[in-house]
C-alpha cells in the first residue's frame, strides 16, 4: 500500500486528465458537494470584488486546464478539485459566483479568500466573503433549490445526502491573530481563549447549516501556517524550521473542532467528521521524499527569502520542477500538495487523519 501513496503524486495529473476525458462516468456517490472556506478551496468567488486576495491571473492555474488562471490559488488542482473528482462527480464544483440554479442542484463552491471566522478577519486585504457570508449564501441557495425541487421536503432529502466541506480559521491566524499591526486580537485573548472564541463562532453558523439541510458534514482543520514560506521568511532563523508559536495555537483551535464533531453528532441525522489536515501535512513534510516532493521550505512562485516575502507575482515565472514543491506560492499548497491531502481526505491513510471517518465512508452512510 505504501508503495502506491508513493506513486499517486506522480500519476495524478494523468488520471484527472482521462477522469475528465472519459466518455462513460458513472454517477457521483453523492448527489452534491459543497464547498465552505478561504483561499485554499476558492475557485472563483473573489475575481470580481475589490480584493488583494484575488488569483485571476498568470501564472496561477499554469497547469489548470487550458492554463487558465481561474481564481484558484494554485498552480493546478485545489484539494476540493481533487475530492469531487474521487467522488465521481464529471465536472468540477463550480464557484457560487455566476453559478446556474441547475449548479446549485449538485453544489457549489462558496469559499472566499481572505475570509475568517471573525468578520474583521483579513479586512486589510479588502472585501471578502466571510464565513457568516458564506453561510448566508447557502441559505440563499437552499430557498432556491426548494424552488426548483417543489417543496422543503424534498429539498431537504435531497441535501441530507449531499458532502459539506468547511474549512475555515486559517486566516484567523495568519491575517488576524498573528497580525498585530492591523489587530488587537494577539494582545486581547490566550492562544486557548482565541481558539474558544473561534469554536463558539463556528459552531453558530454550522447550527445554521444543519438547520438549513446540511448533515453529511467535514470540517477540515488548519494547516501548518507556522511552516509556510511566508512565515518561515518572517520569523524563522534558518529559514527552515516552523514557528511553533503560531503551529501550537493551530493545534489548540483543531482540538476545538474534534470537540465540535462530537457534539453536533449527537444531533438527529448528523454524520460530522474532523479531516486532521495539520497532521496530514506534518506527515507529507517529515517524509517528503516518500510522497514524490523535494522542496518544502520555499515557494515555486514568490519574492525574497524563501520565495515567501512577496507572494506570486502577475505573469512572474514559477519554477520550472513544481511537481517537487510542496507550496506553490508564499501560503498556498501546490496541485502535488493539494493531490495528496485530497486523496487523504476522501480515503484516509492513517487512522489519525479523519476523526471519526474520512470522505469515502461519509459519502456512503
Amino acid at each position: 500500500m505504501a508503495g502506491a501513496w508513493r506513486r499517486w503524486p506522480v500519476v495524478v495529473a494523468a488520471a484527472v486528465v482521462l477522469a475528465v476525458a472519459a466518455p462513460v462516468q458513472a454517477a457521483p456517490q453523492v448527489p452534491c458537494y459543497f464547498v465552505f472556506g478561504d483561499s485554499l478551496v476558492d475557485n472563483g468567488n473573489n475575481n470580481d470584488i475589490v480584493s488583494l486576495a484575488r488569483a485571476n491571473y498568470p501564472p496561477y492555474g499554469i497547469d489548470f486546464a487550458g492554463g487558465a488562471a481561474t481564481g484558484r490559488f494554485s498552480n493546478g488542482l485545489t484539494t476540493v478539485d481533487v475530492i469531487s473528482k474521487l467522488l465521481g462527480f464529471e465536472d468540477f464544483i463550480p464557484p457560487f459566483a455566476g453559478a446556474s440554479s441547475d449548479q446549485l442542484l449538485t453544489g457549489v463552491n462558496f469559499a472566499s479568500a481572505a475570509a475568517g471566522i471573525r468578520e474583521e478577519t483579513g479586512q486589510q486585504l479588502g472585501a471578502r466573503i466571510s464565513f457568516s457570508g458564506q453561510v448566508q449564501n447557502y441559505q440563499s441557495a437552499v430557498q432556491q433549490l426548494v424552488s426548483i425541487l417543489g417543496d422543503e421536503d424534498t429539498a431537504a432529502a435531497h441535501l441530507s445526502q449531499c458532502i459539506f466541506t468547511v474549512g475555515m480559521g486559517s486566516n484567523d491566524y495568519l491575517n488576524n491573530y498573528f497580525m498585530p499591526a492591523f489587530y488587537n486580537t494577539g494582545s486581547q485573548y490566550t492562544p486557548e481563549q482565541y481558539a474558544d472564541d473561534l469554536a463558539a463562532r463556528y459552531a453558530q453558523l454550522l447550527r445554521a447549516m444543519y438547520s438549513n439541510g446540511a448533515r453529511k458534514v467535514a470540517l477540515v482543520g488548519v494547516g501548518q501556517v507556522g511552516c509556510s514560506p511566508n512565515e518561515l521568511a518572517q520569523q524563522s532563523a534558518n529559514g527552515v524550521t516552523c514557528v511553533e508559536r503560531i503551529n501550537s495555537a493551530i493545534r489548540i483551535f483543531n482540538q476545538k473542532l474534534v470537540g465540535l464533531v462530537d457534539q453536533f453528532n449527537t444531533l438527529p441525522g448528523a454524520h460530522f467528521t474532523y479531516i486532521n489536515i495539520y497532521g496530514i501535512f506534518d506527515d507529507i513534510l517529515g517524509a517528503p521524499g516518500s510522497h514524490g516532493l523535494k522542496v518544502t521550505n520555499q515557494g515555486c512562485c514568490g519574492v525574497g527569502r524563501n520565495n515567501g516575502q512577496v507572494t506570486c507575482l502577475p505573469f512572474q515565472t514559477p519554477c520550472a520542477n513544481r511537481h517537487e514543491y510542496a507550496f506553490w506560492d508564499a501560503f498556498h499548497p501546490t496541485e502535488a500538495a493539494n493531490v495528496l491531502v485530497g486523496q487523504r481526505t476522501y480515503s484516509a491513510r492513517l487512522q489519525s487523519d479523519v476523526h471519526p471517518v474520512d470522505l469515502r465512508t461519509l459519502a456512503s452512510l
